[in-house]
């Protein structure tokens, strides 16, 4: 991440379908394995399940630890069951919003439903992470620039705060990860397409054997985190490694 140093490292840990209250505690794990003192050239996020957002929020003190929602709904309000506005999130703690992410858009979410939801979360003074990333068989087609591309054109609104995660669909939850080369050459990419000021995460089977390595790749400023972002332990390496290559 030297080359854009004025780009502060997110490492965001997307806890999925996993928790209950009991995993409060884990923050008080965090804190003992990684002091808020030794965090201040780092951002650390969690996204929890979504009764979990106001307990972890009461326990954060200071916002040591940001807190982010996995999904929210485009509208402010209205007849939609089951749903969470941006703004009922923003009400109870969060700081961001994952929106996007593949298994979102594998239940059929459209570049047009992320833009709308990302834009949503600018609504609420919330920063959205807008994840993007190809199929297997796209990227064997060689289609994976035009593809995160095009994903990009149709997900991003102009609004003035959010983060991008590069997610290759095929790697996030398998344990297979692209090659380095790989990760530069999409996320510099990227980096063209946007602009030097937007931070851009990378994400899938990120763990703390390759964090090193994959935190070292040009324009990579951080981490979307699924299984290892479950375990404290796991999670405070790969944060270490950020701050090392900062």
């Amino acid at each position: 991440m030297t080359d854009q140093n004025h780009l502060r490292p997110l490492i965001a840990a997307n806890w999925k379908m996993h928790g209950d209250m009991s995993w409060i505690e884990k923050l008080y794990e965090f804190e003992d394995i990684f002091p808020a003192a030794e965090r201040v050239n780092i951002d650390i996020l969690i996204c929890p399940p979504a009764p979990l957002i106001f307990p972890m929020m009461e326990r954060c003190g200071g916002k040591d630890i940001w807190l982010g929602a996995q999904n929210c709904h485009a509208d402010e309000n209205g007849a939609h069951t089951g749903d969470l506005s941006a703004e009922m999130l923003e009400s109870v703690g969060a700081d961001y919003v994952i929106v996007g992410h593949s298994e979102r858009r594998a239940l059929g979410e459209t570049d047009a439903d992320v833009y709308a939801k990302a834009k949503a979360c600018a609504r609420a003074e919330l920063i959205p992470i807008i994840c993007v990333g190809e199929s297997l068989a796209q990227r064997e087609a060689g289609q994976a620039l035009s593809v995160v591309e095009a994903q990009i054109t149709g997900s991003v609104p102009e609004i003035a705060d959010y983060v991008i995660a590069y997610e290759p669909v095929w790697a996030i939850g398998t344990g297979k990860v692209p090659t380095l080369k790989d990760i530069a050459d999409m996320h510099a990419a990227i980096r063209a397409q946007l602009g030097p000021d937007i931070r851009i995460l990378y994400g899938g089977s990120v763990k703390p054997a390759n964090a090193d390595g994959i935190l070292s790749v040009p324009h990579v400023n951080g981490a979307l985190i699924g299984g290892a972002g479950l375990q404290m332990e796991s999670l405070a390496t790969i944060a270490r490694f950020a701050v090392e290559r900062k």
